[in-house]
């Protein structure tokens, strides 16, 4: 977030969580900086105000602009317990969506916890086995706040592979102690992505950067923002020359990458009524 939203996350320190009958006892690490919760509220009550779907997801993933980019912020996996994780001082391109979308589901700090445990776990439960691994988890997982519109937005140039996640070569999976997961994906060859196609974009899509590996969905996820007649890929960029969540020309990102996967944010009955 902005230098002062990226304040939130450093205040409090590893918290201990009570019992979710749907989720089991788990522990929370919140890292803020600069803004206490109170403020957070009222950036989400401010957020809330905001109708459209698109617009709310815009004005909530800007207040990231500039945040550094930082790998592993998560705890868990086949030897460490799960806990779930705030940490805004930095964030990766999965973190950085799985904020943005808990963030717009809420209109408190308490509901973004909970959302954000809903958004990054399969059924809630706070587990390293049912982290969504995955950018095609999504859809499974939160299928009443989330559809994959590849295939309507790609009409005749999308393409549909079937692939086993997580199956690694040699027989040595991507991450260890995650089941292997058949999925059929659909996505859209960058060759193909015209005019046309790039109209149907709108601003809040997810786009995953489509990975020609047998073992892998996408390799890279952001956003689309549209602004006038361009469209801006936001993302947290691992280049040497950003390191931090930047908005880049979608065209010139995706130059001589595979293809794309887009996920399209629903307008929930809980997201409306706010």
């Amino acid at each position: 977030m902005n230098k002062y939203l990226l304040a939130l996350f450093f205040l409090i320190a590893v918290l201990a969580v009570p019992f979710h009958a749907d989720a089991g006892n788990y522990k929370e690490v919140i890292n803020t900086e600069s803004w206490n919760i109170p403020q957070l509220d009222n950036l989400l009550v401010r957020a809330s105000g905001i109708r459209d779907t698109s617009e709310r997801i815009d004005f909530l993933s800007s207040q990231f602009s500039g945040i550094p980019y930082k790998s592993a912020t998560l705890i868990g996996d086949q030897q460490t317990q799960e806990a779930l994780v705030i940490n805004l001082s930095g964030v990766d391109c999965f973190t950085f969506l799985d904020y943005v979308e808990a963030l717009r589901r809420s209109g408190s700090f308490a509901e973004f916890k909970e959302n954000l445990r809903k958004v990054r776990y399969q059924n809630g439960v706070v587990d390293y086995k049912h982290r969504n691994h995955f950018f095609s988890d999504w859809t499974l997982f939160n299928e009443g706040f989330i559809e994959d519109v590849t295939g309507e937005i790609g009409a005749g140039k999308a393409k549909k592979v079937i692939k086993l996640l997580n199956a690694g070569e040699n027989g040595i999976p991507l991450l260890p102690g995650i089941a292997v997961k058949r999925r059929e994906l659909i996505y859209i060859p960058s060759a193909g992505i015209d005019a046309l196609i790039l109209n149907r974009l709108k601003t809040g899509d997810y786009i995953g950067i489509y990975s020609d590996r047998k073992d892998l969905d996408v390799s890279h996820v952001g956003i689309i923002i549209r602004k006038g007649a361009r469209i801006f890929f936001r993302h947290a960029s691992l280049q040497e020359k950003y390191r931090m969540v930047v908005d880049e020309d979608l065209k010139d990102h995706l130059a001589h990458k595979p293809g794309v996967v887009i996920l399209r944010p629903k307008v929930s009955a809980a997201t409306a009524s706010q």
